[in-house]
């Protein structure tokens, strides 16, 4: 669980993430040993690239220290709000909010969330110099791991080193903080989805360069000004500073990103002559519970090739409708078209359905970067949160109506979207305005720093000690506004609270001292952590989401959980009864067939592990025929 990972962090280098993306998309430039070649990959793309060393570069002080933070994996635990998930108005919410540093989030969110946000937005720090924005993270790596993980001499491993244990506010020190979040945060992005970034002159020049290294420059789609005042300020050389920037770039190139309604990418081949189609993504947000009928495994009829539902994005159709959309050429399976990159079934539509349908308004251009007047200001930020506060707990937020124009270009009603510097949630309170107003149905997922309110501050006064409480007193606030302006929308205006913990000193040090061959468990290892802990944390990383549920599962009278193919054992206390139990229900019960065992392995001695492992062996002899995939975390 937290030893593996720690484990795991001190072997991790700074390409590992670039060398798993060339992994899966160019498996045959990997020679047997697992090493890339270079030489293979220049011969795969010769014939259309011209390979040259010219262009230009961003550099600066840490860029691979960015890329080595971004490889690692977190090492916190994600602790779930009891009381607040259990209220009405949260317990089916599939909105989430995050009290955490959002690297560590993001990383979390990879787990269950790679390739689904359709839309983000963020506001970070601007480096102003008066922002409060200096640079400094937890990671205790010395010089000398730095020389050897990032290959830089000593006198640079000390430079970095030096960035990162004073709180800089240089340049260096914000593209080292930036870089490794918007990594991870393109690969959060479906293949049409668009990431939407607040800036001032301070940091726009950078920011455009990191985000053309991240995003790759053709994905670049415009800088909108956004006119924050009217008044003039004085400031050096006569100039007052009246726009901010917002940065947007798609994840993938602009032909395939729809913003407010551009055209869309149509393709036309041999099969099927003068009839040009595109393809859609063939899964849905909605969880296994909610459709449990579009929740099974697609098998491609011409080779076998099986694709399983993901819990909590199912299919958008049926098993039922499966064979209907099959024979009318609606699903195209990987290599299908060799010049699709698809790892999974997508939908095809065709074009003259789409332009019956849009009528006139089919193929309109691209929204403006003149923003229209009613996305309002900085004073209407204030305003907005003013007066769900009568007070002000919180400076410069942007406004309600600027995030929900923004949203409201990119996002379709089923989207999801994220905001990972998500201050006083302005963005929550667009999305669930635009839901109100539009009917839809999108859901948010925020995150945001537990960072202290200052002492005087109007936010202190009225009891608010940091800004995460800020922002989820505000989503309560405004969803309450909402209920009251539209009471016949029937959406989610809930939201689940989870805080990323990292692990206290006392449970490493007794984690480091246990043994796993021991026959002996540690219930007191299970209960620094906390049982709701261990599986909240495990859920996500098993891509069941924030939202995933793991139901009770009664082993006479030893309680596990299940939650899709996977059973969580979790509890002390299993003996030869739970084992036999577990065992009949495979042989009783032709439904059940979870086939990933995972243990919490301070719950278990070596003789229970090896007699569970030893039983469930036994069902791949028999007449279901399972392969079961057991691991142990520690």
């Amino acid at each position: 669980m937290v030893k593996d990972i720690k484990a795991q962090n001190a072997s991790t280098k700074p390409n590992d993430m670039v060398l798993a993306r060339l992994h899966r998309d160019f498996p045959q430039c990997f020679n047997n040993e697992g090493k890339f070649d270079i030489e293979k990959f220049k011969g795969l793309i010769a014939e259309d690239v011209d390979v040259t060393h010219e262009g230009y570069n961003l550099d600066f002080l840490g860029k691979n220290y960015a890329n080595l933070i971004a490889c690692t994996e977190t090492e916190t635990v994600i602790q779930p709000d009891a009381a607040h998930n259990a209220l009405p108005e949260n317990c089916d919410s599939q909105n989430v909010y995050i009290s955490g540093d959002n690297l560590d989030a993001l990383k979390h969110l990879l787990k269950s969330y790679a390739g689904q946000i359709k839309c983000i937005y963020i506001d970070p720090p601007y480096n102003t110099g008066s922002d409060g924005f200096v640079y400094a993270d937890k990671f205790s790596f010395t010089a000398n791991d730095l020389q050897v993980k990032l290959g830089v001499s000593e006198e640079k491993a000390a430079r970095i080193l030096d960035l990162t244990k004073r709180g800089s506010a240089s340049h260096s020190a914000w593209l080292m903080f930036m870089a490794p979040r918007l990594m991870l945060a393109r690969d959060l992005l479906t293949e049409d989805g668009v990431i939407f970034i607040s800036i001032d002159d301070n940091e726009q020049a950078n920011l455009k360069l990191l985000c053309d290294s991240v995003f790759g420059e053709e994905n670049y789609v415009a800088t909108f000004p956004w006119r924050k005042r009217t008044a003039k300020s004085d400031v050096p050389f006569g100039v007052s500073q009246d726009y901010e920037w917002i940065v947007c770039y798609a994840k993938t190139d602009l032909s395939k990103a729809k913003i407010d309604g551009k055209e869309r990418k149509y393709f036309e081949t041999k099969d099927f002559p003068n009839r040009p189609w595109r393809i859609h993504d063939l899964t849905k947000q909605t969880s296994a519970s909610e459709r449990p009928n579009s929740f099974f495994t697609i098998v491609n009829p011409k080779n076998g090739n099986e694709y399983p539902a993901n819990p909590n994005a199912t299919w958008r159709i049926t098993k039922d409708t499966f064979k209907d959309y099959y024979e009318s050429n609606r699903i195209i399976f990987p290599g299908d078209y060799d010049f699709l990159n698809i790892t999974k079934p997508v939908l095809r539509y065709w074009k003259e359905d789409d332009e019956q349908k849009a009528g006139d308004n089919f193929g309109k251009v691209a929204v403006s970067t003149n923003l229209p007047n009613s996305v309002g200001m900085s004073q209407d930020g204030t305003k907005d949160i003013d007066a769900l506060f009568s007070a002000k707990v919180f400076s410069f937020p942007k406004p309600v109506n600027l995030l929900k124009y923004l949203v409201s270009t990119i996002t379709e009603k089923n989207d999801l979207f994220l905001d990972f510097f998500s201050g006083s949630a302005t963005s929550a309170h667009a999305v669930m305005k635009l839901n109100a107003e539009d009917g839809g149905n999108r859901k948010f997922i925020m995150v945001q720093l537990p960072e202290q309110t200052p002492k005087d501050s109007e936010a202190r006064k009225a009891g608010y000690e940091t800004i995460d409480q800020i922002g989820q007193e505000r989503i309560r606030r405004a969803a309450a506004k909402i209920r009251h302006e539209h009471p016949d929308f029937k959406g989610d205006l809930g939201f689940k609270h989870y805080t990323l913990q990292d692990v206290p000193q006392n449970t490493l040090d007794k984690i480091e001292k246990f043994d796993p061959n021991d026959v002996f468990t540690d219930n007191d290892i299970l209960q620094q952590f906390g049982r709701e802990t261990v599986l909240a944390t495990w859920l996500v990383r098993d891509g069941y989401g924030f939202d995933g549920k793991a139901t009770e599962l009664n082993l006479a009278g030893y309680t596990a959980y299940l939650c899709g193919s996977h059973i969580y054992f979790v509890n002390e206390g299993f003996d030869e009864n739970a084992m036999i139990a577990l065992i009949g229900r495979y042989h009783s019960d032709a439904s059940f067939n979870p086939q990933d065992i995972v243990l919490f392995g301070y719950s278990f001695g070596l003789p229970q592990t090896e007699d569970l492992k030893r039983n469930l062996k036994t069902l791949e002899d028999s007449a279901k025929n399972l392969k079961i995939n057991f691991e142990i975390r520690y």
